[in-house]
């Protein structure tokens, strides 16, 4: 099977970084990368203007991971309460979800995509540590209270 070649304008999970020049099946180019502008085919002019501009994307990765580190510094701070229905012997009636998480990040100002976050099965009351994922290299730890409602 025959493959094309693109040039990557964005990270993509599985598959490189910005400015990375992958080989990938049509269908997948033609069909995801290409239309949502996460990739621009790789013509002869686009790769002299590729190697031209690596700079210029290593200097844009380094200031988005400087606002990123910034970022979770402010992520860290945060401490979330949930309260939930348990029953006497702390066990809740459901579970704490990684959806739950980031509506109460989302009222404290803090956008993050619940694919994100790295949460283990919370279905005890007690003060849990969950994982944000802001970046493959920055991960901010927060804080999770869960207590009993009364």
């Amino acid at each position: 099977m025959s493959h094309v070649k693109v040039i990557l304008q964005e990270d993509v999970q599985n598959l490189g970084e910005a400015g990375d020049l992958v080989s990938v099946k049509p269908g997948h180019a033609r069909n995801y990368l290409l239309p949502k502008g996460k990739a621009l085919s790789a013509t002869d002019s686009r790769l002299k203007e590729l190697e031209h501009n690596r700079e210029v994307i290593a200097a844009k990765k380094a200031r988005a991971l400087k606002e990123l580190r910034a970022e979770k510094s402010k992520v860290e701070a945060i401490e979330i309460e949930v309260v939930a229905q348990a029953g006497e012997e702390g066990k809740l009636f459901g579970s704490v979800t990684s959806a739950n998480v980031v509506d109460l990040l989302a009222e404290k100002g803090v956008i993050v995509d619940r694919r994100k976050i790295k949460l283990g099965s919370v279905k005890t009351i007690g003060d849990y540590e969950v994982e944000v994922q802001l970046h493959k290299e920055v991960v901010a730890k927060v804080k999770l209270s869960v207590t009993a409602a009364t």
